[in-house]
């Protein structure tokens, strides 16, 4: 076994082909077939079921391909360790929910990358699940998602309680009033957003359990949407007073436990850090 054979073998097991994985791997599919059968005359074990149409792992592969995945990452950390030890560089992936991705990934890539001009920042923005999938998964190197972090292979870092504030057009009636007279419409992102929840669980303190719901995937859409009176949202204070102020829209605060949202950084607890993560890491202590 080498890391080439891993990577081979992830590459099947993420593509369900063979063939689909020597072409990601820039090899012929007849190395494919002779590294993962290597592989499991190693292990005595069959690491995939074929069908006519796919591959999918055994249960043997399931336990295999997270070997395999932190494996690949220690390498590539290793890599990077190892390619100057003079400087920090490397490249890191982080996640973002989308809220954070506006109010603090700006101010956070001039503040590192003026110190660390030698290590490549990427971001990605998805509902706090889907990262902290990611992470786990080694897609990506840290996320900011909303608290609670219940995964013991992940720790985090607090970075802020936020409040958050139910957001309407200005042109609507009170918020009270607003409720009270019905339909309520709601303008949210889809299922796995942190705020979503909130709003949907505030209504329902308020007796209200039907109401209608208009689905969007980015933050400026859900902003659009509320500010043309297409129905109300709830996000966090300092977003609408930060990047929003000069909209037509009005907000009112919200109270309990309704009203805060903690915001924290996960990461992998089981694995060595590289030292560009080490000091990336270092912003939040």
């Amino acid at each position: 076994m080498n890391i080439n054979d891993l990577k081979i073998f992830e590459a099947v097991a993420t593509h369900g082909s063979f063939t689909k994985a020597a072409e990601a791997m820039f090899t012929v599919q007849s190395n494919v077939t002779a590294r993962i059968k290597s592989l499991e005359e190693e292990f005595n074990v069959n690491l995939f079921k074929r069908t006519s149409r796919t591959v999918i792992l055994t249960s043997a592969g399931e336990i295999f391909i997270q070997y395999c995945k932190k494996l690949n990452h220690l390498t590539e950390v290793v890599k990077q360790e190892l390619s100057d030890t003079t400087k920090v560089m490397g490249s890191l992936k982080i996640g973002c929910i989308e809220t954070t991705m506006a109010l603090k990934v700006p101010g956070l890539i001039n503040k590192f990358t003026d110190k660390y001009p030698d290590v490549l920042l990427n971001f990605k923005a998805d509902s706090s699940p889907n990262l902290i999938n990611d992470v786990l998964n080694y897609k990506l190197d840290a996320a900011f998602v909303a608290a609670p972090i219940t995964v013991p292979e992940l720790g985090a870092h607090l970075i802020k309680e936020e409040k958050l504030v139910i957001v309407t057009a200005e042109s609507y009636p009170d918020l009270p009033e607003y409720i009270a007279k019905g339909p309520v419409k709601i303008v949210v992102f889809e299922m796995g957003c942190s705020y979503r929840p909130k709003l949907e669980a505030w209504l329902n303190s308020k007796g209200i359990f039907n109401y209608q719901c208009t689905v969007l995937n980015t933050l400026e859409g859900i902003m659009n949407f509320v500010e043309a009176g297409i129905g109300i949202t709830i996000m966090p204070q300092d977003l609408i007073s930060q990047i929003y102020y000069n909209r037509k829209l009005k907000t009112y605060p919200v109270s309990g436990e309704f009203g805060l949202l903690t915001t924290v950084i996960a990461y992998r607890n089981d694995v060595p850090q590289s030292n560009a993560m080490k000091v990336f890491m270092d912003l939040f202590q």
